[in-house]
């Protein structure tokens, strides 16, 4: 039982380091206003998939290391990742009943919520962006949900996570 449970974090650990990794990956152009919101992806998945096992404390955490792997204000990411989950909490027992397209809407509303928080204190901070484009990850990381909800469910059962 403990191997299991160990076994289960391990998991649940690599795919935030994952997420970290493509966060940070250097994009130019076009492709870094593109970027999925990948933490925030992965955030979402576990807490719909363990709701008892990933809550506040860890988006709190993920958020303040995201925090610092981007130089931002600290406790923006936190902030934000912690409003995401907290609103996939509540919606958790819906969003599993839901349609993959159902959930990709859902997706574009948690990560554009994301998005406006960041972008609400990198305004106050005096950095905010001027226009919308801001809101792109929003819809990549709709787009790439079904990609992050497979692989995270295979993950997940192949290891035993529960």
């Amino acid at each position: 039982m403990v191997e299991q449970q160990a076994r289960g974090y391990w998991v649940i650990l690599s795919s935030f380091l994952l997420a970290y990794v493509l966060a940070i990956v250097p994009l130019t152009g076009l492709a870094a206003w593109l970027r999925p919101e990948w933490l925030a992806l992965v955030l979402i998945y576990w807490a719909i998939a363990l709701p008892y096992r990933v809550g506040l404390a860890t988006a709190m955490l993920a958020g303040l290391g995201m925090d610092v792997l981007e130089g931002a204000v600290i406790g923006q990411n936190m902030l934000a990742l912690a409003l995401v989950v907290l609103l996939s909490r509540l919606l958790y027992q819906r969003l599993r009943v839901f349609s993959i397209g159902q959930q990709a809407l859902t997706v574009f509303f948690l990560a554009g919520v994301h998005q406006l928080v960041c972008q609400w204190i990198q305004t106050v901070e005096g950095a905010g962006a001027r226009s919308l484009w801001f809101m792109l990850p929003a819809i990549t990381s709709a787009v790439f949900w079904p990609l992050v909800l497979v692989t995270l469910r295979r993950a997940r059962r192949h290891f035993e996570v529960y």
